[in-house]
């Protein structure tokens, strides 16, 4: 599928953006795969709210990484065929993943729509993308096999860094000052862009090996394309992390328990919007 020209579509960057996460993969797994509070306090409770109940659904891991919460589902009572396009996080995730779990994982890249389509028509009953499709260069080929890979009225549940906050250009502040005689603190984001979609290369976690592509595309852009292949959104949590003990002037997310760094969506398949 060719790229829709200002609708957020990178192709040229989809080969480095793999060398990337095969360069950084073994590395994320041994700092964050165990869960940081992000995943355990934000991600992790708010799609699987969304997802409700697994048990004895077949469910589609996308860029499922090294397998942390396609081994989760399992352990709810789902079937799972989970993949990611980074060889090295298959590997990984097949090591850390007992015998007998659930969970078949395959090499698979979400930008090749051919690719997807090996997966079996209508064959799940609902599909999962934690965290990833900010790093992916393009979503329209993954996008348009969903309809075809989804059972009818299948459910798809997607977690992204979130857009309006916490994205490409966003910056964080800390500053004090003055109301009704005393020293206030005051931390949150600044935002000078947002409806221009951009590629920018940052760290996900500090100090890992090389900077990856974070791709920026405002929501009309993340979830317009989706409405139009006939999806209809019927579920949204916006988690924040709680505040901390005390109030401090600093940039962390604990510091701005009034912004949500994350955006949890459902989306469910309803068919074909006319034209």
């Amino acid at each position: 599928m060719s790229a829709e020209p200002g609708r957020g579509e990178h192709p040229a960057r989809a080969e480095e953006n793999r060398r990337i996460w095969d360069a950084n993969a073994r590395w994320w797994d041994d700092r964050i795969g165990d869960g940081n509070e992000f995943q355990t306090l934000l991600i992790e409770p708010a799609t699987e709210q969304l997802l409700a109940e697994v048990a004895g659904d077949l469910v589609l891991d996308i860029a499922c990484g090294a397998g942390r919460f396609a081994r989760r589902l399992a352990d709810l009572g789902a079937r799972v065929v989970a993949f990611d396009g980074s060889e090295r996080f298959i590997e990984r995730a097949r090591q850390r993943t007992p015998e007998g779990t659930s969970v078949e994982f395959r090499v698979l890249d979400a930008c090749d729509g051919s690719a997807l389509q090996s997966l079996g028509e209508g064959r799940f009953d609902k599909a999962v993308c934690t965290m990833g499709l900010m790093d992916m260069p393009e979503l329209l080929p993954l996008y348009s096999a969903l309809p075809t890979l989804l059972k009818p009225n299948g459910t798809f549940v997607l977690s992204v860094t979130h857009p309006c906050f916490n994205t490409v250009g966003t910056h964080r502040f800390a500053e004090t000052y003055e109301e009704d005689g005393r020293q206030r603190i005051r931390s949150g984001v600044r935002i000078a862009s947002y409806l221009t979609p951009a590629a920018a290369k940052t760290e996900g976690v500090l100090g890992q090996p090389e900077p990856q592509f974070s791709f920026h595309r405002p929501l009309h852009l993340l979830l317009g394309p989706l409405f139009a292949r006939g999806f209809v959104m019927d579920g949204i949590e916006e988690p924040a992390l709680p505040p901390g003990e005390a109030v401090t002037a600093g940039v962390r997310w604990s510091d701005m328990p009034e912004i949500p760094p994350v955006l949890v969506v459902r989306l469910r398949l309803q068919g074909p919007v006319a034209a």
